[in-house]
């Protein structure tokens, strides 16, 4: 049976925290290890170039999570690691897929709309401040997720859309020029911990309440000493519910542990003994991590090494790939014009309608024809089973459409496309006949 490709890619643009640890990296080995699964973990590093313009920091991000994978235990023998810069055939399939990606396709991706109406909002010109890789980023994901031809992307819901988008690109680039691409499909991480900070909101770098990964466990007892808590005294009894300092507990902890710890609470321990157990706990499962990541980071020519060996494993799959896209498209040796007459025509595909959910947390459908191109649109749904039933509507019977336009606000990407998408109704009724 053949393996299950699975994709994953991490930003080189900051250093690992805990959130990232409990949220990503643990989960993610963890899964890398599955049976019937071929996984491939890249350093994103020309995403990295979007959101950072400091050189050093990009390179010591890299050197910092490189470190980071190994150390926690991910087996460059079993997965394919590597360095997104080092490999060439990614930015060349970004081009390939440029070339069959419509605009409109790009105006709709949330971090360029939002950037947008951030300006518009400061009554700033659209645009100001929007870099072309931003727009783009997009079609380099895809790139990156196409080149490998993954079955699945690991992403958070909001990053569904840019694994639509891939699937729309992979199948107007198949349109024109052959089953090339797998569609990939999003792999939801529903059950994945999120971590709070120290202030009690979500770990992040943007609210600068991180709990480094990595840090000296001295430091570790001092950070964890500062997680913000409320001001009941040693002997009440406290809520575990709503505590962050327990939501942390948890991530590290069994469950006969938890148990104990809840016990502590409605005892009434003290908030510095509580804390100084979360502290004992997290240490015990990081500090032989902490001791293999700092052994790494002293000597980064094993990383390099480990990712030149990696890039040498994801070049024997991207480079012949290449070679049959470039050939598909027309880049070829012009020595091999007789066998242009033997090249058999493409099928068409059909139409086909796309049923997704948006961040907005409602279901949404779309109708596209053969080349991806976007027909129909509908509006949100509370329910996917809502969403499937007009779906169902449609494709048995096109005149349903006018009475949905009417009843349920859909919309076409241009007034002009009705006729069209009633051909692309009519076409999957007589196929399915």
């Amino acid at each position: 049976m053949k393996a299950t490709r699975v994709l994953t890619g991490i930003t080189t643009s900051g250093t690992p925290h805990l959130g990232n640890y409990v949220g990503a990296v643990r989960p993610a080995i963890a899964a890398s290890r599955a049976a019937g699964v071929e996984s491939f973990y890249f350093l994103a590093d020309y995403h990295a170039l979007i959101k950072v313009d400091d050189a050093a920091r990009i390179q010591r991000s890299t050197l910092e999570i490189a470190a980071t994978w190994i150390a926690c235990g991910l087996d460059p023998e079993r997965v394919t690691f590597y360095r997104q810069s080092d490999v060439p055939e990614i930015p060349e399939l970004t081009w390939f897929l440029t070339c069959v990606c419509g605009k409109g396709l790009l105006n709709r991706a949330h971090a360029y709309k939002a950037a947008v109406d951030k300006n518009t909002e400061a009554q700033q010109d659209p645009d100001a401040d929007v870099t072309a890789g931003l727009f783009m980023y997009p079609v380099l994901m895809a790139a990156d997720i196409l080149m490998f031809n993954a079955h699945q992307v690991p992403v958070g819901r909001d990053q569904i859309q840019h694994i639509e988008m891939a699937r729309d690109l992979a199948a107007g680039f198949n349109h024109r020029y052959g089953n090339h691409f797998v569609l990939p499909e999003a792999l939801i991480e529903e059950h994945v911990a999120t971590l709070p900070g120290l202030d009690g909101r979500k770990m992040s770098k943007s609210y600068d309440n991180t709990i480094p990964l990595f840090a000296p466990s001295e430091q570790l007892e001092k950070i964890i000493s500062g997680i913000k808590t409320d001001s009941l005294a040693p002997g009440v009894p406290k809520a575990t519910e709503g505590s962050a300092l327990f939501q942390i507990y948890q991530a590290f902890a069994s469950p006969t542990e938890c148990e104990a710890m809840r016990q502590a609470y409605a005892q009434g321990i003290s908030w510095a003994d509580a804390k100084h157990l979360l502290f004992k706990r997290i240490d015990q499962e990081i500090a032989p991590l902490r001791a293999r990541y700092q052994e790494l980071m002293a000597h980064p020519e094993q990383l390099e090494l480990l990712l030149q060996a990696g890039a040498t494993k994801a070049r024997a799959i991207a480079t012949p790939a290449m070679a049959r896209l470039r050939h598909a498209v027309g880049l070829r040796d012009l020595r091999s014009q007789a066998t242009i007459t033997s090249i058999k025509p493409i099928k068409t595909a059909l139409p086909s309608f796309k049923q997704y959910r948006e961040s907005d947390g409602k279901f949404y459908f779309k109708l596209v024809d053969g080349a991806g191109k976007l027909l129909l649109q509908s509006q949100g749904y509370a329910s996917p089973q809502e969403a499937g039933l007009n779906v169902k509507k449609l494709q048995a019977d096109p005149r349903e459409l006018a009475n949905l336009m009417a009843m349920l606000n859909l919309t076409f990407a241009t007034g002009a496309l009705l006729e069209e998408a009633l051909k692309a109704l009519q076409q999957l009724k007589d196929a399915a006949a």
